[in-house]
């Protein structure tokens, strides 16, 4: 059995593309070192006394004890305390001060949806007037 050959004809030569390898500069940042949280003087070395009262204010806690199940509760530091006052009233005065604008704003866009409806409904009676006396 013979089979039939096909003659192909030789691939084009394409030229190439040179492509450059793609640079960036990284970007260097000077480290950061965080010192850990019970780092402590050396031996034989003293602490000035702001610097004794901030590392003791640190360390202690507050809590409250409840005499009766005999529990202690640990209170947020002022810090904390201070934060969330500041937060919640300035998310009241915000309220405050802005509900009297939503609320003339509410009532012009009822009034204009009013206006609409009202006329909407004035040109359906009408047209049932006018299809009523037609027929």
């Amino acid at each position: 059995m013979k089979l039939p050959s096909i003659k192909l004809t030789n691939a084009l030569d394409m030229p190439s593309i040179p492509l450059k390898q793609p640079s960036a500069e990284m970007p260097v940042f000077p480290p950061v070192v965080i010192p850990p949280s019970n780092l402590q003087a050396p031996a034989g070395v003293e602490l000035d006394e702001a610097e004794k009262e901030e590392t003791e204010a640190q360390t202690v806690q507050p809590s409250l004890r409840v005499p009766v199940i005999k529990i202690d509760l640990p209170l947020p530091t002022a810090e904390v305390v201070a934060t969330a006052t500041y937060a919640a009233v300035a998310a009241v005065a915000t309220t405050t001060l802005a509900t009297p604008f939503f609320n003339k704003i509410k009532k012009q866009v009822q009034k204009f949806l009013q206006k609409k409806v009202d006329k909407w409904k004035e040109n359906r009676q009408k047209k049932k007037k006018k299809d009523s006396s037609e027929s």
